[in-house]
């Protein structure tokens, strides 16, 4: 069979014509909407209704393939089945007994349509759909590389894309502000008011790339590192392209050059990143009040010291500035240079060169927080400008009385969020010869690729918040479908197009490529970016509520299920893993957002780490918060989450794999975690059931599989409780939780 189907691709790949030079490629066409095929009504089975039925414009386009190629389709899924499929991918939660009660009391004929409106309406909707997003950003809570440094306040951003997904911010409009938000509300590092905070705070999807803070790391080098992390970042998670090929030399498969690369990189050339205040809401009514009193205080210690201090801190930051202009000239003030770049705000997650990027601004254009700030470092890292002046000035007194100062006004000191701004001094972008940023090409501006646009005129891109705007425009070819194929890959594992990380030529091309462009269309068009709408067109296809049971004579004509003859049964993220064993045991956290948490894992895991992060575990409610919350370490993240396939967040990631190995039955047995979610899972059937093991039994199935029991799987166990007898009820049932958590049907959306 393999042999079969390798010399069907072999005779496919030589029949196959190569891309002609001025043929355009298929990802690359304008979207154009079709019309849905008209499909005529098969005679449906008797055991089932069928699918050949269509309830929306969906499953024609899938119906008229499997036409074509003799197949039907699969009888449609119980509605217990849907409830639970349905749940799981809009919320990534098991329905609660409650919902399942819920659901077999409604037998009106909107019944379905009702229960999507309310997992749509669910906060946990937002949760759920966050995670595959911050995939592609690669979001983690620290810096990466070898010192891999804490970012305590990574989570704004985390919490700002839950929040903007469960109000269905339309997704042209999530673009902006994630690429350009910071020049919609323009700033210099200012508290933000909270009403203004969701239009910056996304950017802070462009703060997601590694920082170095290892002694010793050039600072350019590693800013360039950043900039071409940011640039392959928007080209794959909203284009699809590995435009980061691009960088040393033109794109050997794709129509981009080298130069577009570096114009696309232009774009985050003069983008910073910065941290600014944004107050959470319980703390904008103490801290205006609180903040001026510090500031005040603040002043009376410094009054007595200004006349002799700021012309010292003048001089520092002269030196540092010839340091950066003349290097080599002076080892102590290069490194004096050097190591403004690395600690600034190390481990507390504020942009790396921020401190440069302040001496570089006239005093008067730096806010009062940024002049703080520097003088603090001044203050605590300064004396090398002359250790004789900071001697007999008592330096290291006055830095003692301002540390103290900060810690009696805690009020005075909001939440901070990692931002982009706009660079003060602009920066001229060249094209890095071999991709080497030591060897300086010819100069490029910011400029979208010509090919990839067919309007005419064309309009011209200058800056971030044009690019974000044409990433989003009709005349894009590939935002939208790329978008949409994304959503078809969570709900059905795979996408139209396979390689969902590669539009390109070498990608695989669509399995159904008239309807890709009806949903791309769709979306930009009548659905108006708005992604809940596509989200309910797809759930409530026929296409989507097909059985997934396999079929003996798909196994040799569509083994890949890419004619979606039936759905497909797949594995849970393993976000969803934990997340539905702490729901069913009743433990689950259901607070939203806040700063991540530590669930119970081996110290071991972190140890595998460099540096001395450690792994506390988190206490109460914490504890058992949604694994979206987890702290996300990127050299030792959560063990768990990794064994079931999370990836790990060093780079963008646009599809998981799935894999299925015994180290994951062995965490679902053995790992303490999961022992106490079966422990809690039995108490939890003990106090709800009726009095008998078998009224338990069912109750506990019901539960976690959201099905009624059958008879021989209430047989099979009430034997497993009679071989513990003798044991007491606590460990009977507790290890029956155990083994129901261990199950594949379990852990599998059907």
């Amino acid at each position: 069979m393999v042999t079969r189907i390798f010399r069907q691709a072999l005779l496919l790949l030589l029949l196959t014509p190569p891309l002609l030079a001025d043929e355009v490629h298929w990802s690359f066409r304008r979207v154009e909407r079709p019309v849905p095929p008209r499909i005529v009504r098969q005679p449906e089975p008797d055991s089932a209704p069928s699918v050949t039925i269509p309830r929306n414009p969906i499953d024609p386009f899938i119906l008229q393939k499997l036409n074509v190629e003799g197949i039907s389709p699969a009888i449609q899924a119980s509605g217990l089945t849907y409830l639970r499929r349905v749940t799981l991918d809009l919320t990534g939660l098991p329905p609660t007994p409650e919902e399942l009660d819920d659901f077999l009391r409604d037998s009106s004929p909107d019944a379905s349509d009702r229960l999507v409106d309310r997992l749509l309406a669910s906060p946990r909707y937002g949760e759920r759909w966050a995670r595959p997003w911050l995939d592609l950003c690669h979001y983690g809570d620290s810096d990466g590389h070898l010192t891999d440094q804490l970012r305590p306040v990574a989570w704004r951003y985390r919490d700002w894309v839950v929040r903007m997904l469960n109000e269905n911010l339309s997704f042209d409009e999530f673009t902006v502000r994630q690429l350009a938000g910071d020049l919609l509300h323009p700033s210099n590092g200012s508290v933000i008011r909270e009403a203004d905070q969701d239009q910056i705070l996304g950017t802070g999807f462009l703060r997601q790339t590694l920082s170095n803070r290892e002694g010793g790391a050039d600072l350019e080098e590693y800013r360039v590192a950043q900039l071409v992390d940011r640039t392959s970042m928007v080209g794959t998670a909203w284009l699809g392209l590995t435009v980061g090929c691009a960088r040393c030399h033109d794109h050997k498969y794709d129509p981009l050059t080298q130069a577009e690369f570096f114009q696309l990189y232009s774009f985050f050339d003069n983008a910073n990143e910065v941290n600014i205040d944004a107050p959470l809401p319980q703390e904008a009514n103490d801290y205006p009040s609180s903040r001026a009193e510090y500031e005040r205080r603040r002043e009376e210690l410094l009054e007595p010291y200004r006349e002799r201090l700021m012309p010292l801190l003048q001089r520092w930051e002269a030196k540092c500035l010839h340091a950066e202009a003349n290097p080599g000239e002076d080892h102590v003030w290069d490194r004096q240079w050097e190591l403004l770049g690395l600690i600034w705000g190390g481990n507390l997650g504020e942009g790396q060169l921020e401190g440069c990027e302040i001496i570089r601004m006239p005093w008067k254009e730096r806010s009062r927080r940024q002049q703080a700030d520097l003088l603090d470092y001044f203050l605590a890292r300064g004396s090398v400008t002359d250790e004789k002046q900071f001697a007999e000035l008592k330096l290291a007194d006055l830095q003692k009385q301002l540390t103290d100062l900060k810690k009696s006004h805690p009020a005075a000191f909001v939440t901070r969020a990692p931002v982009i701004q706009t660079a003060f001094h602009k920066r001229q972008t060249y094209i890095h010869d071999r991709g080497d940023f030591r060897s300086r090409g010819p100069e490029v501006a910011s400029a979208t690729p010509p090919w990839l646009t067919q309007a005419s005129p064309r309009v011209e891109a200058k800056s971030r918040l044009d690019m974000a705007r044409w990433l989003t425009s009709r005349d894009n070819p590939l935002t939208a479908r790329v978008t949409v194929n994304r959503m078809w890959q969570e709900f059905f594992g795979k996408g139209l197009v396979a390689t969902s990380d590669d539009w390109g030529t070498r990608g695989d091309p669509p399995s159904h490529p008239e309807l890709l462009d009806w949903l791309a269309a769709e979306l930009m068009e009548s659905a108006a970016w708005d992604v809940k709408r596509m989200h309910r067109r797809i759930v409530e296809s026929a296409t989507y509520r097909q059985s997934s049971a396999p079929r003996d004579e798909l196994a040799m004509l569509d083994p890949g299920n890419r004619l979606l003859a039936r759905q497909s049964s797949l594995r849970i993220p393993a976000e969803a893993v934990r997340d539905s064993a702490l729901s069913v045991s009743g433990l689950l956290s259901t607070r939203l957002g806040g700063p991540s948490v530590f669930p119970p894992q081996h110290e071991r895991v972190t140890m595998e780490a460099f540096g001395s992060n450690v792994w506390k575990p988190s206490l109460g409610e914490d504890r058992y918060r949604r694994g979206l919350y987890t702290f996300l370490q990127r050299t030792s993240p959560f063990a768990q989450a990794i064994i079931f396939d999370a990836p790990v967040p060093l780079e963008v990631c646009a599809r998981r794999d799935r894999s299925n190995s015994p180290l994951q039955a062995l965490t679902l047995l053995n790992d303490p975690a999961f022992a106490e979610m079966a422990a809690a899972l039995g108490d939890r059937i003990q106090r709800e059931s009726g009095p008998s093991d078998q009224d338990r039994i069912q109750y506990a199935i019901r539960i976690c599989l959201s099905r009624p029991a059958e008879q021989n799987e209430v047989d099979r166990l009430m034997e497993y409780l009679a071989s513990m007898s003798g044991k007491s009820d606590s460990v009977r049932w507790s290890s029956l939780g155990g083994v129901l958590l261990n199950l594949h049907e379990f852990i599998t959306r059907d």
